[in-house]
């Protein structure tokens, strides 16, 4: 099966978001996550989600449903853009404390092209059946206190996908 073939069945992942459960640490709360994730507001260059006391972001999102990750858009400026970053599946309560004791689902390093957008494919096997999603945001590319998210979009595709028009009406007998 070709790559586009795999890619054209991906849909953005927003509306499976469950945005009570939705954390991110060390958040600038005057540049909260909503601005990197949220409809209308990813799409502003000037809002952005920035970290506070240091470089470091870590953030925790739950799914409605069971959803297949097959890739992330994590774009941001050339300087302040994240740099690393580790994303972790069905790993609850995790903080900058023991982040670093579980073994992440992958590793991926951003480039300028990343940052401006170009998704980054996932190792497709290990996201299969994923019900929450931590991103660990470990650096950025310039080294400075402050990493500046302009937007994340999740790409993949719910695990129980149900074709509606190929259903019947069962009649009432």
């Amino acid at each position: 099966m070709s790559t586009s073939a795999i890619t054209r069945n991906q849909v953005d992942l927003l509306d499976f978001i469950d945005w009570t459960g939705v954390e991110c640490l060390n958040q600038n709360t005057t540049h909260p996550f909503p601005n990197a994730v949220k409809q209308g507001y990813r799409e502003d260059e000037g809002l952005n989600l920035e970290s506070d006391a240091d470089e470091q972001l870590l953030i925790y999102i739950p799914f409605t449903q069971m959803i297949k990750l097959h890739s992330v858009v994590i774009k941001g400026p050339q300087e302040d853009g994240p740099q690393n970053v580790k994303l972790y599946t069905n790993k609850e309560h995790m903080g900058f404390s023991n982040v670093s004791d579980f073994p992440s689902s992958d590793t991926i390093t951003l480039s300028p092209d990343n940052l401006q957008g170009k998704p980054v494919v996932l190792k497709y096997v290990k996201f299969q059946n994923v019900r929450s999603l931590t991103i660990f945001i470990e650096d950025n590319q310039s080294g400075s206190d402050i990493t500046k998210v302009q937007k994340i979009v999740l790409q993949g595709t719910t695990v129980e996908t149900t074709d509606m028009k190929g259903l019947k009406k069962i009649e009432d007998q």
